[in-house]
């Protein structure tokens, strides 16, 4: 059973909750259930995730700094306070222009 890092009905401060680490992504798990999860990260700068797709909608809400991502081929930069949705099933990719955070959230449907 998942347990998670983040309590409920408590304020965090997203950029501050995830860190850098060089080189590398560093993932956080927020919070997760059968619905979805929602997830930080930290990524290096030239770290990325690779061309891939999931069976449900996700949103990625960049909290600092610069990154791209491309959706079914179509290239996006985004900025801190930017946010895009990836559609499921539709490949897409993340990569960091700088170093940058963001916030992923995965709904599933039904």
């Amino acid at each position: 059973m998942f347990s998670p890092v983040f309590q409920h009905s408590t304020a965090y401060p997203l950029k501050g909750s995830v860190s850098y680490a060089d080189g590398a992504i560093v993932s956080k798990i927020v919070t997760k259930n059968d619905a979805g999860n929602l997830t930080l990260f930290a990524f290096d700068k030239a770290q990325g995730l690779s061309r891939h797709s999931a069976p449900f909608d996700a949103i990625v809400q960049v909290l600092e700094g610069t990154a791209k991502i491309v959706i079914d081929d179509k290239e996006h930069i985004l900025n801190e306070g930017e946010l895009i949705i990836m559609p499921a099933n539709i490949p897409h990719s993340v990569d960091a222009v700088e170093r940058f955070k963001m916030m992923l959230i995965m709904i599933k449907g039904k």
